[in-house]
């Protein structure tokens, strides 16, 4: 149980009994009918370890690449829930979310997917749905880098559509703002405490210029430590440059930690949504992300502990499951009648 100790802001007891409440009730996550950690066990008994196998070569091969698979899950989720929708290749006749703005060069690790893919079709075809991989080898990529591990609910099915309007709208941009990011959040059934905790998969990973230009350039309306700040000057020009790639997380990019946070209470955070947790508060009780990041901060088994959990509820977003969908042969295209 999560004590008052541990949350550290320097506010009323209103306000520290508000945060330990919403971390509370972060840890209730639901179980939707349909989803079990078991579905393959029997169908697909070596799944489980296919997937392992194929991420561990991928990120033995290019650390990154831990960050992008954990990223796929998130943009997946985030439209018509996690459905393999983002996996799906443009077509004549069908338009797919992957040149969403969001996610056009900025999402990859498609080749890994594939090969997960390829190798189940051999072990087991026509039974590991495609958003289940995503959800496999979100969990295996952050286990990898030093992270928790959690038991991953499956028997997702695929999408036989995709949202370019609903990539769009639904993803967070690297430059929103704070209500921005959790009325986001809220649309998908996760909280404020949810939001602090999956940010905090930046502690792993990279960015584009182009993706935090303005934080450097634009109106200086979020603190950013002055070193810090020129460093990143010096590798991201005001034009130009726009696929130079900078750490997310400025100490430990490849190890999944809490120094995320801590970074964020130095101002160093990369992304103007990422600073927007902890700079730019205001004095409203609807604003709690500050109290949450200096909790993590300090405590990095807090972290993780609710980092799991909202994978968890995350991964639960409207799923596919019984009848409806299908298990694409190839998570690239839907599967033909």
């Amino acid at each position: 149980m999560v004590s008052y100790s541990t949350v550290m802001i320097s506010t009323t007891v209103g306000r520290i009994f508000c945060v330990f409440m919403l971390i509370m009730a972060a840890n209730v996550v639901g179980h939707p009918n349909g989803l079990s950690p078991g579905v393959y066990q029997h169908s697909c008994p070596n799944a489980l370890s296919i997937v392992k196998s194929v991420v561990e070569k991928a990120v033995e091969k290019e650390a990154r690449m831990a960050a992008s698979l954990l990223r796929l899950h998130f943009h997946d989720c985030f439209v018509q829930g996690c459905d393999g929708s983002v996996l799906l290749d443009d077509t004549p006749t069908f338009r797919g979310e992957k040149t969403a703005v969001p996610n056009n060069n900025s999402i990859r690790g498609f080749d890994v997917v594939d090969q997960i893919k390829s190798e189940l079709e051999k072990e087991c075809p026509g039974v590991v749905s495609c958003a289940d991989i995503l959800a496999i080898a979100a969990r295996d990529s952050v286990v990898l880098s030093g992270g928790p591990e959690w038991s991953v609910m499956l028997g997702r099915r695929d999408s036989r559509s995709a949202s370019l309007s609903g990539a769009n709208q639904n993803i967070p941009a690297p430059n929103s703002t704070l209500q921005t990011l959790i009325t986001k959040f809220k649309l998908q059934g996760l909280n404020q405490v949810d939001l602090v905790a999956l940010s905090g998969g930046h502690t792993i990973g990279h960015s584009r210029c182009t993706s935090f230009r303005q934080r450097l350039y634009g109106k200086p309306n979020l603190i950013m430590e002055q070193s810090y700040s020129t460093g990143l000057k010096s590798q991201c020009p005001r034009s130009g440059g726009d696929n130079i790639l900078s750490n997310l997380d400025v100490g430990s990019p490849t190890k999944f930690d809490s120094h995320y946070f801590q970074n964020l209470q130095n101002f160093k955070g990369l992304l103007i949504s990422d600073e927007e947790l902890y700079a730019n508060q205001k004095d409203s009780p609807n604003y709690l992300t500050r109290a949450v990041v200096s909790a993590y901060a300090k405590n990095e088994k807090m972290f993780f502990e609710q980092f799991a959990e909202s994978m968890v509820k995350m991964g639960n977003i409207k799923p596919l499951v019984g009848n409806r969908g299908e298990i694409r042969k190839n998570c690239g295209r839907i599967n033909l009648k």
